[in-house]
């Protein structure tokens, strides 16, 4: 039996991961009164872009070392370059959503 993956499924479940401190300033806000000041959205995008280059990373050393037969099996290098590959895809979504919505608020007229 073959279990099809919804990539939206996938991407909702790495969100978590990728933006780190997001996740306890979204717990914080919802249960009420937050303890630490808020997180300014553009540390969270900073952070989110400097955990893909490191998947990148992560991926580049090991298919490296799967090239080089230095002891990285095939699957953990598939792994590595999925995980990077999703993440990528991820950041490229927020990235194509922010700039669409850049662009109605510029069209806009007041």
């Amino acid at each position: 039996m073959q279990i099809a993956m919804n990539p939206m499924t996938a991407a909702a479940a790495a969100l978590p991961g990728l933006l780190g401190s997001g996740a306890s300033l979204a717990t914080a806000s919802a249960g009420g009164a937050a303890a630490a000041a808020p997180t300014p959205f553009s540390d969270l995008l900073t952070d989110a872009v400097g955990q893909v280059n490191q998947l990148e990373a992560q991926a580049h050393s090991a298919v490296a070392g799967l090239m080089t037969g230095s002891g990285v099996d095939v699957h953990q290098a598939m792994i590595a370059t999925q995980k990077a590959s999703m993440a990528f895809e991820l950041a490229l979504a927020v990235r194509n959503k922010a700039v669409q919505a850049y662009q109605q608020v510029i069209g806009m007229q007041f």
